[in-house]
């Protein structure tokens, strides 16, 4: 019997936020959830989130900000993605985004934006019913 293969999420804290305690917190509750986790740390620059989500072949790449650049720095990942080739990455948000910036970010690429007080099973389901289908 072919054995399943696990879904692979980079957390990663993009700029200058040094506030992390949210993006760990997801980070444990996707490990818990059965998935292979790899957190970033914090103030990553697009292109080493970028690099790390290529090095890791991750599935889905979650960012985390409160700092309130996501406009800024969500595009560079995304188009650093589709350069490297990673298109069929799922990319997701979580953190302090507010509600009228999330369809600009879904426009660019982001499937789904988590905020404050998100249950963490909400996101673990999302990725699984994302991905069905993908990881066999």
């Amino acid at each position: 019997m072919a054995q399943e293969t696990r879904i692979r999420v980079l957390v990663a804290k993009p700029g200058l936020d040094g506030h992390d305690r949210g993006a760990k917190v997801v980070a444990r509750a996707l490990r818990d959830a059965g998935m292979e986790v790899v957190y970033t740390g914090i103030r990553q620059t697009p292109e080493m989130i970028v690099e790390a989500a290529v090095q890791e072949d991750v599935d889905v790449v979650g960012l985390s900000i409160l700092s309130g650049a996501h406009l800024e720095l969500f595009p560079p990942i995304i188009e650093g993605l589709k350069k490297k080739g990673k298109t069929d990455v799922l990319v997701v948000a979580g953190g302090i985004i507010p509600d009228e910036d999330v369809p600009a970010l879904q426009k660019m690429g982001v499937k789904r934006v988590f905020g404050p007080g998100t249950p963490t099973f909400e996101i673990a389901d999302f990725i699984r019913s994302e991905l069905a289908g993908k990881k066999n």
